[in-house]
């Protein structure tokens, strides 16, 4: 990663999700179509050449609507009409599309509703599941203790540990606030 451009990272195989889906993950001004390619734009199948497909990029579009089931109009809909909910699901559908090894979250459910954030958590246990990495940065306790394996807790900016996902929320606590928690004997 370190030394990497952007667009090489995305290449070498890092899907990222940002905090704000509206701010880092998507033009609001572009269609959907257009928001699914942002990263893979000038390659096969979404260009020829210096020229893009635009029939391929519509079919993969529709196929990925329907794949990461989002509520819209088409794939020639704006993307800023969408809902939050609709509007992550198309940051998954461009992130998780391609081939990856490391997927990286951030607040991947903020602002979402229940079943948003469910169909997110699920897509993200997919990509565990398959064998490729997933860090997570949540603040959502119940999130961090649904889809973790191991929490690497901070404090002050610096990891002060990493613990297994059964540690207990009150062991959790203390962590959080610096305290490293007694260990019984």
């Amino acid at each position: 990663i370190l030394g990497e451009t952007v667009r090489g990272s995305l290449h070498s195989g890092i899907a990222f999700i940002p905090e704000s889906r509206e701010l880092d993950g998507l033009i609001g001004s572009f269609s959907i179509a257009e928001n699914l390619i942002l990263d893979t734009f000038d390659l096969a199948p979404n260009a020829k050449g210096l020229l893009m497909s635009p029939n391929t990029v519509t079919n993969e579009a529709v196929k990925r609507i329907t794949e990461f089931d989002i509520r819209s109009q088409g794939a020639n809909e704006l993307v800023s009409s969408l809902s939050g909910g609709n509007k992550q699901k198309v940051v998954l559908a461009r992130e998780l599309s391609r081939p990856v090894k490391i997927v990286v979250a951030s607040q991947p459910t903020r602002g979402l509703d229940v079943g948003s954030i469910e169909f997110v958590h699920e897509k993200i246990v997919q990509e565990r599941d398959a064998g490729r990495a997933v860090l997570l940065f949540s603040t959502e306790l119940d999130e961090v203790f649904a889809l973790a394996d191991r929490i690497a807790v901070m404090y002050r900016g610096t990891i002060i540990d990493i613990v297994p996902a059964t540690i207990s929320r009150s062991d959790l606590g203390l962590l959080m606030a610096g305290v490293k928690p007694k260990v019984s004997s």
